[in-house]
């Protein structure tokens, strides 16, 4: 048996797929052969291509549900099927809790938890009619099972997507698998708006074990796995990818003490 991963014919949709983590996402589909289906309120400037395979882009905000639905009928009317949902769209930026609007809050969580339900759910009636069901990977994030000062709307919403990924899991057994990727930092072209500049960023990236911020393109491969034949028993669980996650800060301050 090949261990090679090949979605040739497999059709995905990767929300938010333009940018960031999620063209690291895309661009790993195509790779592994798929046809994908981006969405986002606004087009990239250039399309995630591979080799001369393009992404198809459609214009949406996902946390409309008629507009999630377009990108859907989009991806049936092109290619016939769907095999594969990435839940990628997301984020917050930083605002403590005491100062944040009620307003602000409800848009986050309608971003990070809401809109990926609500995706999941149209993905699935598809995937259940379909002989060999389908696979939905949501990337959620260490924010959502540790503290997350700042953000804390953010967090609380990935920890409720985790909590989802597993009850629905069961909910659209055996026919759709569903999983999540719990990413840590990611390099990005937006990552300096979070940490600072070069130095800044080398900084950070030494607080974690393996020594380096994620690159996008991991995160893609880790939902190429999942989409694939080889996690065909995994469901309900989450991948952790945080490079070995985050020393506890008494660790330094107990190596300060003795020298260490």
């Amino acid at each position: 048996m090949s261990l090679e991963i090949d979605l040739s014919g497999r059709v995905a949709i990767v929300t938010g797929g333009g940018k960031g983590v999620g063209r690291g996402i895309t661009e790993r589909f195509l790779e592994a052969g798929a046809d994908v289906v981006i969405c986002g309120r606004r087009a990239p400037e250039a399309l995630p291509s591979i080799g001369g395979r393009e992404a198809i882009f459609v214009a949406a905000d996902v946390r409309d549900v008629e507009q999630i639905d377009r990108v859907v009928a989009t991806a049936l009317e092109r290619f016939g099927r769907l095999d594969t949902l990435v839940n990628n769209a997301g984020g917050a930026p930083y605002v403590e809790a005491a100062a944040a609007s009620a307003r602000f809050t409800e848009k986050i969580v309608a971003l990070n938890l809401l809109a990926p339900l609500n995706f999941a759910q149209r993905a699935n009636a598809v995937m259940q009619g379909q002989e060999e069901g389908g696979s939905i990977v949501n990337i959620a994030s260490v924010s959502g099972i540790r503290p997350s000062p700042g953000t804390t709307a953010y967090g609380a919403s990935k920890a409720g997507l985790l909590s989802a990924t597993q009850s629905l899991a069961v909910e659209w057994a055996p026919r759709v698998r569903v999983n999540a990727v719990t990413a840590g930092m990611v390099m990005t072209e937006q990552s300096h708006l979070h940490y600072g500049d070069e130095a800044a960023l080398a900084r950070v990236g030494a607080t974690v074990p393996l020594g380096r911020l994620a690159r996008p393109a991991e995160v893609g491969d880790a939902c190429v796995y999942l989409a694939s034949p080889l996690s065909s028993y995994v469901s309900g669980a989450s991948l952790l990818l945080h490079g070995g996650g985050e020393p506890p800060p008494f660790h330094a301050a107990v190596e300060g003490e003795t020298g260490g």
